[in-house]
């Protein structure tokens, strides 16, 4: 499992998108108003996802 830096694009849970902004251990925050259609899904600007719940769709995405 390759886990991914900060400023890859991933994507995770049903299409969702996001740039990391930040690495932990176990996971890592993501920003998601990269999306176009951001705010029509009502979420919260960032999220936290598992290393085991991504894959890395772009690398080093600043």
């Amino acid at each position: 499992m390759k886990k991914a830096d900060v400023g890859n694009l991933i994507e995770f849970r049903d299409g969702l998108q996001g740039i990391v902004e930040k690495v932990n251990e176990n996971s890592v925050i993501v920003d998601l108003t990269y999306m176009e259609n951001y705010r029509d899904l009502d979420l919260e600007e960032k999220t936290v996802v598992n290393h085991k719940n991504y894959k890395i769709i772009a690398t080093s995405h600043k």
